[in-house]
Parts: C-alpha cells; sequence; structure tokens
C-alpha cells in the first residue's frame, strides 16, 4: 500500500512530466518561448529550451538541447533534424550545430505549427507530435513533450524544482496512472480502462461504468459479428459484395473514407480491411448490408449481441458510429455510446473467441486488390510500440477522440492480450499520448505487478508531503 505522501510526489511527476497543468489562459496561436534547467544523475547538466504551445505549461523541449546534455552517458542519441523530418537514432555521438543549451537568439514568439512530421527512431517511422522550426542560425531544432521523449528513451524524468528537470538515465520509464488520476489529467478523458483480456484481470479504471458515445470503435462490434458469420459459414472471405446505392451515397459524403460506387464488386475480406484500418464507414455498412440485408436489421443484431455478452450500458444505432439522425422536422443526433468496461468485455470476447482479428488490426497498412487502393492504418501505436496488435480508433465532436488497443505480452507459457481503452480525449494527440502511457503502463503491471510497478513509479528529489506538493503546484501554476 502506498503512502499518502508518495502518492502525491507521484501526483507532482505526473504533472509535470506530461505537462498537463490545466490552462489558465489561451490563445488561438500560443507559442510562448523558454528555457528550463536540465540535469542528468551522471552530472551532465545545460539550459534547455522550451516552447509553450497553445496554452500556459504545454511545454515541449528541444531535442538538440537535450541531445547535448546527454552525450556521454547511456542515453546517448544522434539526431538529423530537417524542415520536415525528424531521425533520432540511439548510441553514437551527437554532433552539435552550435545552438545547443543557450538560450533563445531571439525574443520574438516563433511562428510554428503542430504537426505530424515524419519522425524516425532508429529507422524506423514512429507516430509522435512534435514542433520543427528553423532557428535564427539557420539550424533547424524539433520540440517534444516530456513524456513523448521519456518513452522513446525509457528514462526517467521527474521536476526537481521550477524550470528544473532531471533526467535518469539508468532508471527506466514508469507510470503510475493513480498518480496521473490524482493529478486531473484524466479530467479530460471520458472514461478509461486497463486489463488483460486473456483472464480478466483489470489492472486500472477511471469513469469506466459510465457509458459515452465512441464513434469508429463501434466498428469492433461490426466486426465481432462479421467473424461469427464468417464462422458460421453465413459469408466467405473471398465472397464478392456488391456495393449498394446508400453505401455510395455514404462514401460521396464527408464521411467517406474509400470511393466504393453502386455496382462496384469487393470481397468481405476488404471491406473487413477497410472499416478496420482507415476506420471506413462505407466498408461497415457494406459489411452490415452483406450479413443482415440492411443496417436496420444489423443494427438489431449489434444490440443483441450488446446483451447477449453482458454489456450493460452499451447502445447501438449504426453499423460505423457517425452521428445517428432522426427523421424528425427537429431531427436528434444520436450516437453509438459504451462504457470503458463495456468495451474492455466485448474486445475480451473477440480476442479470446476470434485471435485472427488482430491479423488485420495489426496491418500497418494494406492493399485492397479490387479497387488497387493503399490503406494505412490509423492506430499510431502500432508505429511506436513493438507489442501493439491492434485495435481501432475512432472520432466525433461528441465523442472525441477514442483508441482501444491490444498488446501481446509473453507470461513465458501464454501469450495474454492486454487491452487499453481510452474513451473521449480532446484530439488524436493526446489520444495517442494517454494511450501510450497506459499501454506501458499495462507491460509494467503484467511484468512485475500491479503493486511493484505503482511503487517503482514513485518519483524522487520532489515534496514529499501534501502541504508542500500543494504549495509547490499552485507556485508553478500563478507562474
Amino acid at each position: 500500500m502506498k503512502k499518502y505522501s508518495q502518492k502525491i510526489s507521484a501526483f507532482v511527476l505526473s504533472l509535470i512530466l506530461v505537462c498537463t497543468i490545466p490552462p489558465f489562459r489561451t490563445d488561438a496561436s500560443y507559442e510562448i518561448a523558454g528555457i528550463c534547467q536540465v540535469q542528468t544523475d551522471v552530472g551532465n547538466a545545460g539550459t534547455v529550451k522550451t516552447l509553450d504551445y497553445g496554452y500556459d505549461n504545454n511545454t515541449y523541449f528541444s531535442l538538440r538541447d537535450i541531445a547535448m546534455i546527454l552525450k556521454d552517458t547511456g542515453k546517448t542519441f544522434v539526431l538529423d533534424i530537417t524542415k520536415n523530418a525528424v531521425s533520432l537514432n540511439t548510441g553514437g555521438g551527437y554532433t552539435p550545430a552550435g545552438t545547443e543549451n543557450v538560450p533563445w537568439e531571439t525574443s520574438e514568439n516563433p511562428d510554428i505549427s503542430l504537426r505530424r512530421n515524419e519522425f524516425k527512431v532508429n529507422g524506423q517511422k514512429v507516430f509522435y507530435y512534435t514542433l520543427i522550426m528553423a532557428m535564427p542560425s539557420g539550424a533547424y531544432d524539433c520540440f517534444m513533450m516530456a513524456a513523448d521523449l521519456a518513452m522513446v528513451l525509457d528514462v526517467d524524468i521527474t521536476a526537481s524544482g521550477a524550470d528544473a528537470f532531471q533526467i535518469n538515465t539508468q532508471v527506466p520509464f514508469q507510470v503510475s496512472p493513480a498518480a496521473l488520476e490524482q493529478a486531473g489529467y484524466f479530467y479530460g478523458v471520458n472514461g478509461v480502462l486497463v486489463g488483460d483480456a486473456s483472464t480478466g484481470e483489470i489492472y486500472y479504471q477511471y469513469q469506466s461504468g459510465s457509458a459515452f458515445p465512441i464513434a469508429s470503435t463501434s466498428k469492433l462490434m461490426t466486426c465481432l459479428l462479421t467473424m461469427e458469420a464468417l464462422a458460421a459459414g453465413q459469408i466467405s472471405r473471398d465472397q464478392l459484395v456488391t456495393v449498394s446505392e446508400a453505401a455510395q451515397a455514404l462514401a460521396a459524403s464527408d464521411d467517406g473514407v474509400i470511393p466504393l460506387e453502386a455496382g462496384q464488386q469487393i470481397t468481405v475480406q476488404e471491406l473487413l480491411l477497410g472499416a478496420l484500418l482507415p476506420s471506413s464507414n462505407e466498408c461497415a455498412f457494406s459489411l452490415a448490408e452483406t450479413i443482415a440485408g440492411s443496417e436496420e436489421a444489423f443494427v438489431q443484431m449489434m444490440n443483441r449481441k450488446a446483451q447477449d455478452i453482458g454489456l450493460s450500458q452499451a447502445f447501438f444505432y449504426n453499423s460505423h458510429g457517425l452521428p445517428s439522425f432522426t427523421q424528425e422536422p427537429i431531427p436528434a443526433k444520436r450516437q453509438n455510446r459504451m462504457s470503458a468496461e463495456d468495451m474492455f468485455r466485448m474486445v475480451s470476447y473477440l480476442l479470446n473467441v476470434y485471435p485472427q482479428i488482430k491479423e488485420i488490426t495489426s496491418l500497418q497498412e494494406a492493399t485492397l486488390p479490387s479497387m488497387e487502393l493503399e490503406v494505412r492504418n490509423s492506430n499510431p501505436l502500432l508505429r511506436n510500440m513493438s507489442e501493439v496488435t491492434g485495435l481501432k480508433t475512432g472520432t466525433t465532436n461528441k465523442s472525441g477522440a477514442c483508441l482501444v488497443t491490444s498488446l501481446a505480452a509473453d507470461d513465458g507459457t501464454t501469450v495474454h492480450d492486454l487491452v487499453v481503452v481510452v474513451l473521449g480525449t480532446e484530439d488524436s494527440i493526446e489520444r495517442g499520448r494517454v494511450s501510450g502511457l497506459l499501454a506501458r503502463y499495462a507491460l509494467q503491471v503484467f511484468s512485475v505487478g500491479a503493486e511493484q510497478s505503482d511503487a517503482a513509479a514513485v518519483p524522487r528529489n520532489l515534496p514529499r508531503n501534501a502541504e508542500a506538493a500543494v504549495d509547490w503546484i499552485l507556485r508553478s501554476a500563478r507562474k
């Protein structure tokens, strides 16, 4: 059992590590340049340039500055940064560009935009959100969040004071969801659950019993019913499906993903690939029509299946997760909904009964031969963690950004399916970061157990009592 003072310390670490002190002011275009002091556990130290993007304390750190500080440590890395791409290779000697560990060369706020630039770690493409900008000297620098950098380098980063951080190169990255929750990190998230789908054990949950809109993660139920139809011999993977006019209309709408045309023929396997990888609404709709004759009949099957497997908070209006409108003069706007608990239960059923679904959801890209079309998986964690095997993203204005992640974990005898459910984050950036943190927590718990994992995540060099911690947070927020 952790002591309260340890929880408060973990609280402060998490607050700093993921840079989530609530915004005290916002601006449509807000990039404030600053600096902080960073030192390592082996004595290296220096000034690191920072950018607060969008709002206060949404802080990104200069990779060049940190690379210079970590030079000659066990966590050294080499950087190659261009206008639109970053390559980070661990090991080797960093070559300075001449801008490292000095304050900003100008007092003007930089004109930059946050975007998903091409980012490679040891030659492999990964998905992290970064800021790339040209420094006045002409060299490019890249700015990254501390939490993302800690995950990439597998190091422990703690706050040692106001505007001061320590990188513990000999301590692996750890995360405590309980500390994040206490810090308020999940206040902007609808529901969260982390567990082992193979055993049913739940590692962590937050607001997991309340139903929320689930957007395109609804397609996992569509997929489940498709797998059942395949298993029953009702349909086959190579069966040709003729695209209906209704499917074409959906494809032609603003929510269209794959340009299906009425009369066109496409296989069930291709429809599964389209629904699960790029999240094609028209592919999910076509599967529904193929299995049940109409989407209306298929939705009834979805709701019956939800009841059969004990989903107490689930209700479906369509096969894909887009808003569903009634036919009234003033239409109601409804969305498929489910709790994180229900999602975990449904995904556990899917993975245990039809594990072959991971053959699709683990693909980073695929080809739809009938259309000669390349499609890409929308799940960012597939690029960031080798253990990830799926499963599904989803986003609408009402649902926020959702992601259901599955990971393979081997206990030496059996490979378990770990599952992370994250519903309703602010945007796709936070969806990936929250899911990435919790996915690493799932692997931690599977490896060493919940108590040891949480104990290892308790930081050092931070206030050790509640009063000091709260005072430190308030001072940081005011600043």
